[in-house]
């Protein structure tokens, strides 16, 4: 048995956990962790912020489906993560985010250390699934294989360790060590076989799917097709059921949306929490009273929460969704779901303004120059329109931060880390002018890594989406008009070939040329420099 350093004993670990990539700015009080990075086969990629490094992990656990890695510093490195850790966590992304602290005889103590904070775990605890500080040396497989446990079995977010710095240092065994093993809660065959004998009873079913559902796509598929059930999607899930005629991806939002499930004599909510900002977006309080409802979800509080179901079953969806299909051999669907989806379909496209519908074109418009394209988003007025109606060609190649937390600057560091998960795809980050200025530095950092994404800078001239909901609301506006740089001259510094279109039918001209270079560009649609622009 040889020894190592905690610092190279960790990066072990996370070779061992499969880990392939990490996000972090190294400083003082992190060196120690990097001792043995440069020789393992991790690659390490440098925002200019540490809330970008937060944002990137999300990114490429969103496309990867593998926990996002951030390795931050102590105090500031691990409060400027923080919000990118909170968006993680409303929409259950997988990250695991490793902190420095200070040494362990300081903690408590409050004698001014560089980076202190007076409880820096116990902040932590507020938001992380799991965090631990690592006191003894010797315990640092252990907490890593818990850290790992946590983010594959359960509803994921994010998990925190922090390593106080005169513990980094410290010598420790070394040796083979066994990746995690996830451990997902299954439901009793008893129960599945009452939710199918539900479904069978049903004429009118109708499938909900959450992002809890995405990695059940083929059997949800299945079970839609064998129940005659058009299944909604929800932001997160957008691209599931792609092509199929059962597919409603469109907002539960949208009236058209509720008219299908009020109407519906049983509703099959796989992975959804019914939250507001995929349920009640207009904040009108009209999401309907659901006849009867099946509800699958990994996390047992959140069965608990309402609406309250008439079945409730704690599984993963893919294994509720497979078992329900093992009753199902047979049957025949009373209804048929398609022509209840096309309507729902036909209704929610109308219910958009002309506006949105535009936005909602220029999305369409990426996917057809760019089939393998994923779209990440910020939250910005062409999201908002794809949110309430978009059809995605597949599961993850939609997200943004206009549901759960709302971030703003989410897109570009996290279409970097879509990017590196995904490096044959071309990944389209959909930005304002507002929300790129809170991360405009990251455009260096998609240089640094040869990062195929396009930044898609929706340019209106500050936060428009803000002062009409002001003007709306009888009030004047403030506040909303901060001035942009000019973005071309901008990216064009960082060496990233930029261009701000004429016209919007340069869109996919442009689109082809930025998707087949290897590393990032920048295309501005401006509201009254580009013809045709609507926003």
């Amino acid at each position: 048995m040889t020894t190592k350093t905690v610092g190279e004993v960790l990066v072990d670990l996370l070779e061992a956990n499969g880990v392939e990539v990490v996000f972090g700015i190294p400083g003082v009080h992190t060196v120690e962790l990097y001792r043995g990075l440069a020789a393992s086969k991790i690659r390490h990629i440098t925002p200019r912020h540490e809330q970008g490094a937060g944002f990137m992990a999300d990114g490429y656990a969103r496309v990867s489906g593998k926990p996002g890695i951030a390795l931050v510093i102590t105090g500031p490195g691990l409060t400027n993560t923080i919000t990118a850790m909170a968006q993680a966590r409303q929409d259950s992304v997988p990250m695991l985010v490793i902190s420095g602290v200070n040494r362990r005889d300081s903690l408590g103590h409050g004698r001014g250390l560089l980076h202190e904070l007076p409880d820096q775990q116990g902040m932590m605890k507020t938001l992380a699934l799991y965090s631990h500080t690592l006191l003894n040396p010797a315990d640092l497989p252990l907490v890593v294989e818990r850290a790992f446990a946590v983010l594959l079995s359960g509803r994921p977010g994010p998990v925190h360790i922090e390593i106080p710095t005169d513990v980094m240092a410290k010598p420790i065994e070394t040796g083979s060590f066994p990746a995690a093993v996830a451990t997902r809660p299954r439901a009793d065959a008893e129960t599945l076989q009452r939710a199918a004998i539900l479904c069978t009873n049903a004429s009118r079913p109708v499938i909900l799917a959450g992002g809890g559902a995405i990695t059940a796509e083929e059997e949800i598929r299945a079970l839609a097709e064998r129940i005659g059930a058009p299944v909604v999607t929800t932001v997160n899930a957008r691209g599931m059921l792609a092509g199929s005629p059962l597919c409603v991806p469109a907002s539960p939002s949208m009236k058209s949306v509720r008219r299908l499930l009020a109407d519906a004599d049983l509703v099959v909510a796989f992975g959804t929490e019914f939250g507001p900002t995929d349920y009640d977006i207009n904040v009108d309080g009209g999401f309907p009273r659901l006849k009867t409802l099946i509800r699958i979800d990994i996390d047992a509080a959140q069965l608990a929460r309402t609406p309250q179901s008439g079945l409730s079953i704690f599984s993963s969806a893919k294994t509720a969704a497979a078992g329900m299909l093992g009753f199902l051999e047979g049957h025949k669907p009373i209804g048929n779901g398609g022509p209840r989806a096309e309507t729902a379909r036909k209704g929610a496209w109308s219910e958009l303004t002309p506006k949105m519908q535009a936005e909602v074109g220029i999305i369409d418009t990426i996917w057809r120059t760019l089939p393998k394209a994923i779209i990440v988003g910020d939250s910005t007025q062409a999201v908002y329109a794809g949110n309430y109606y978009c059809a995605a060609p597949r599961p993850r190649s939609w997200f943004n931060a206009a549901t759960g937390y709302g971030a703003l600057g989410f897109a570009p560091p996290a279409a970097i880390g879509a990017a590196l998960a995904e490096p044959d795809a071309p990944i389209i980050c959909l930005v304002g002018d507002g929300g790129l200025q809170f991360s405009l530095s990251e455009i260096g950092s998609a240089a640094d890594a040869d990062a195929r994404v396009v930044f898609l800078v929706w340019n209106n001239d500050g936060y428009q989406e803000i002062e009409n909901f002001m003007v709306e609301a009888g009030i004047t506006p403030e506040g909303v008009k901060p001035s942009a740089p000019d973005f071309i001259a901008i990216g064009t510094a960082y060496g990233v070939p930029s261009e701000r279109l004429a016209d919007i039918r340069d869109l996919p001209a442009a689109l082809e040329r930025a998707g087949a270079r290897n590393g990032p560009s920048l295309l501005e649609i401006h509201q009254t420099k580009t013809a045709g622009a609507t926003a």
